[in-house]
């Protein structure tokens, strides 16, 4: 059995002083900041581009032009940004789920999600290596952000494989292109489904389709609200059980990476925000929160997810990035492909099963 290691009094990310840490840190706020406000505007809300995605864009451009020559006064904070804040992050990602949105998709729901969620990461894990070439830890991330929550599943599946910021990079860049797509292909889809795919016919299944097969939250509600207000309820509620198996996904990777290392054997390094995840959900689950405490938790989820992907931008390099070339682009389209075939098929066969 592998050892567990105890995480560290002193986090490295944290071994900074404050003042140092400071500018960095201020520098990935206002990104943040700024990429929160473009997110609220009509276009980007049309096209189903969030905050997340408005941030690591942001930061990738400053990265490669104005950010290079300040890099010495800010790169402490960058790094406390892109560490520490995405884990807080994720932890309050919790307080969007609670364990009765499993209820209102019934258990044909969490099987859909979950057998969706296992094939998809298992062929990218297979494919990506063995087809395409990539690193197993890019082919990984590629995998996370198709099958489970977009850039967010890809932002904290990254520490647990301790991937390079480029490898994240094209993984979220991944999830940009396709989850795109699906989001304006889904409704058109649709009118197929209706002539003649029986059961997703129904805007009830065909919303848990499009909520266990589309990549992002974002892309789930703009896709699910064109087809109609019962498709778009059961999309979301079945995209919150995909996002909420995150959680269980990052500590058997990490268990996973334990038994592959040299000789067999590592100490697991528990990725203890995954159940700060899991805590907050099942609070939230139980405890109703004073209305006025919600909104601005949830901005402040937003805005260290919005910090955190900003300052993976910083410092990814464009040269990194086309140096990965079309073979992420490709995997990502034959994950796609699997969730629009192989997913309409689960969706099928489990509807069929279950009723």
């Amino acid at each position: 059995m592998p050892a567990v290691s105890a995480p560290a009094l002193v986090p490295p990310a944290l071994r900074v002083a404050p003042l140092r840490a400071l500018p960095g840190l201020l520098f990935c706020l206002a990104l943040a900041g700024i990429s929160l406000a473009l997110a609220r505007q009509p276009w980007p809300q049309a096209h189903g581009l969030g905050a997340l995605t408005l941030a690591i864009g942001l930061g990738i451009v400053l990265g490669n032009t104005v950010y290079r020559p300040a890099a010495p006064l800010l790169e402490d904070g960058v790094a406390l940004s892109r560490q520490r804040l995405l884990r807080l992050g994720v932890v309050l990602y919790g307080l969007r789920l609670t364990f009765q949105d499993i209820g209102q998709v019934g258990l044909a729901g969490v099987l859909i999600d979950a057998l969706v969620l296992a094939s998809t990461f298992g062929l990218a894990a297979w494919l990506g290596p063995r087809w395409f070439g990539l690193e197993r830890d890019a082919a990984l991330l590629v995998g996370a952000g198709s099958a489970i929550c977009g850039a967010a599943a890809v932002m904290a599946v990254g520490p647990v494989l301790r991937a390079r910021a480029e490898q994240v990079a094209v993984a979220v860049a991944t999830v940009v292109v396709f989850g795109t797509l699906a989001m304006f292909a889904y409704p058109l889809l649709y009118r197929v489904a209706v002539a003649h795919l029986g059961a997703l016919a129904m805007p009830l299944h065909f919303g848990v389709f499009t909520g266990s097969t589309v990549h992002e939250v974002a892309q789930v509600v703009v896709a699910g609200r064109a087809i109609g207000g019962e498709a778009e309820s059961a999309a979301v509620i079945t995209k919150l059980v995909r996002v909420m198996m995150l959680a269980p996904v990052l500590l058997l990777l990490s268990a996973w990476r334990a038994r592959g290392a040299a000789g067999g054997r590592r100490a697991i390094d528990v990725p203890w925000f995954a159940f700060g995840f899991l805590l907050l959900t099942a609070l939230n689950s139980v405890i109703t929160l004073p209305p006025a405490w919600r909104p601005p938790l949830l901005w402040l989820d937003d805005l260290l997810l919005a910090t955190a992907m900003a300052a993976l931008g910083l410092g990814t390099r464009v040269a990194a990035l086309r140096s990965a070339g079309l073979r992420p682009l490709l995997l990502a389209a034959a994950l796609m492909a699997w969730l629009l075939l192989g997913g309409a098929a689960i969706n099928l066969g489990v509807l069929a099963l279950l009723g």
